[in-house]
């Protein structure tokens, strides 16, 4: 049985991972190459728990238990050499996953299986990085990972049967819904939301629409919680147009294109949430929406 986890990254889908694992009585190693980035994922982990526990889904007790399960460390090497699970959770660019890859196969023991948070990134191709193909997996978790139920399960060409059961049964433990998909440029999930948000950029772009009647007629045509464009700048512009890339360089369709605009708010640094504005503008402690000054008639 799986028990010992090592969780690599500690952003925003890395600390969330630690998080559920944790939670669920798996011993988790959480690792970042920045010291400063760990101590704030655990006071991220620290109060996203204490609101579980406002909303009496855990107890003091729980909490205790969960804090105790995590250990962080800035060396993969040793970080790594107990696990019987990694999940990389790094930062959504091809080089950099194939050079931790590279650095799993050699540091973590025979049978581990090597998991990929990826959204989009080809399981197949991390994979061919290592010398244990069968025991490579994709581990999409949803964003943010102690409330969405997903977990996007993606076989690799060579991925083992028995890998994949372990992984799915894992995010049964997890009180995750698995499901199963193959290794073709998207998935399932970004298959289908990026282009529906980048036509929805386009919409905006060509004049159809603006910013806030878009995103309410998703809202309350489409029963979408969140509309298309405040999404986007929730997922980060330059994540959406990395993924509509690898769409367009996977299935070689002009449709997967990405909108000109979205290239160009990439460009000027526009990315949503996490740098103050996007299709929106964002100031901390406030949640109201205020459409961007540049999309305003």
């Amino acid at each position: 049985m799986v028990n010992r986890i090592a969780v690599i990254g500690a952003g925003t889908m890395g600390n969330g991972i630690a998080h559920v694992f944790a939670q669920f009585g798996f011993r988790v190693n959480l690792i970042d190459i920045s010291k400063e980035k760990l101590e704030t994922s655990v006071i991220t982990i620290t109060k996203n728990i204490d609101r579980q526990i406002n909303k009496g889904l855990l107890t003091q007790e729980d909490k205790k238990v969960a804090l105790n399960n995590i250990s962080t460390f800035t060396d993969l090497v040793i970080g790594v050499k107990d696990a019987e699970l990694v999940i990389e959770a790094a930062t959504e660019n091809v080089d950099l996953k194939l050079n931790i890859f590279r650095e799993l196969d050699l540091a973590t023991p025979k049978g581990c299986i090597l998991a990929t948070n990826t959204s989009s990134i080809s399981i197949t191709k991390i994979a061919a990085v290592t010398k244990r193909s069968s025991y490579v997996i994709g581990m999409h978790f949803m964003n943010p990972v102690p409330v969405m139920k997903l977990v996007e399960v993606i076989n690799g060409y060579a991925t083992s049967p028995g890998v994949t059961k372990t992984i799915i049964d894992i995010s049964k433990k997890l009180q995750k819904i698995p499901c199963e998909v193959n290794d073709y440029p998207g998935f399932i999930a970004n298959r289908i939301l990026m282009p529906m948000i980048n036509e929805a950029i386009y919409s905006l772009y060509e004049g159809v629409a603006g910013v806030e009647e878009i995103d309410t007629i998703m809202k309350l045509g489409m029963s979408h919680p969140m509309g298309p464009l405040q999404l986007a700048d929730f997922i980060g512009l330059d994540v959406c147009h990395s993924i509509m890339k690898v769409l367009q360089d996977g299935l070689g369709n002009s449709k997967y294109s990405p909108c000109p605009l979205l290239s160009n708010m990439v460009m000027a640094g526009h990315l949503g949430v996490k740098t103050g504005e996007g299709f929106y503008e964002y100031t901390p402690g406030k949640k109201e929406l205020v459409v961007s000054g540049r999309f305003r008639p």
